[in-house]
């Protein structure tokens, strides 16, 4: 197994339900095999099934953190965009509350192909890239959609060592395909040309 994000030799990890996966000794980040993705049609039938109700205040506070940070660091004279929107975009949602400027993208739900034909000051990616089937190609993307000092903020549940794979909830989800450890990240600052990364919990982000 070749590491979809940074082209490396990958050793066996853990077989689980069927479904294995491989660690990179590189970049550092676990992999799904891509025989076991699920279909197109299944993965989309997923995530009809998240409660993305804007209005719910659980999920609301759930994204705040990226919500915030974004009102820190950009005015509503700055343009966002919201990649990988799914079926309800909370942050949109917020942020156009406070009179920001944000497009919304999703391959499934909003196919705005238009939206990827133009540069951002800051683009939010929230519980997105661990479903990325080919995260290099993504974050190629994802940087490319950046104005010169812009920012990239990503939110996902971060592996590391003191974490049991085989019991740990956020690999259960099927669609769930791609998972992050620190240093992961820092290879992606590195190697996209990114001038920072930051974590915070589990907010990731990137300055450009």
């Amino acid at each position: 197994m070749i590491c979809t994000l940074c082209n490396t030799e990958t050793i066996f990890f853990e077989n689980i339900h069927l479904k294995t996966y491989y660690n990179c000794p590189n970049c550092k980040g676990i992999l799904m095999n891509p025989a076991n993705f699920v279909s197109t049609s299944e993965e989309v039938t997923r995530y009809k099934t998240h409660n993305n109700d804007v209005y719910d205040i659980g999920y609301q506070n759930f994204v705040k953190p990226i919500v915030n940070s974004v009102l820190l660091d950009f005015s509503p004279t700055n343009q966002g965009l919201d990649f990988g929107c799914g079926t309800g975009p909370v942050i949109t949602k917020l942020l156009r509350d406070k009179k920001y400027n944000i497009t919304t993208y999703d391959p499934f739900f909003d196919n705005n192909v238009a939206a990827l034909k133009t540069t951002y000051n800051f683009i939010v990616c929230c519980e997105v890239i661990e479903h990325f089937h080919n995260p290099f190609k993504e974050f190629k993307l994802l940087k490319s959609l950046l104005k010169p000092n812009g920012k990239l903020y990503c939110m996902t549940d971060i592996y590391n060592e003191t974490i049991n794979f085989k019991n740990w909830y956020y690999k259960n989800d099927e669609t769930h395909v791609f998972f992050y450890h620190k240093n992961t990240f820092d290879w992606i600052k590195n190697n996209f040309g990114f001038s920072k990364v930051t974590v915070k919990n589990r907010l990731i982000i990137f300055e450009n």
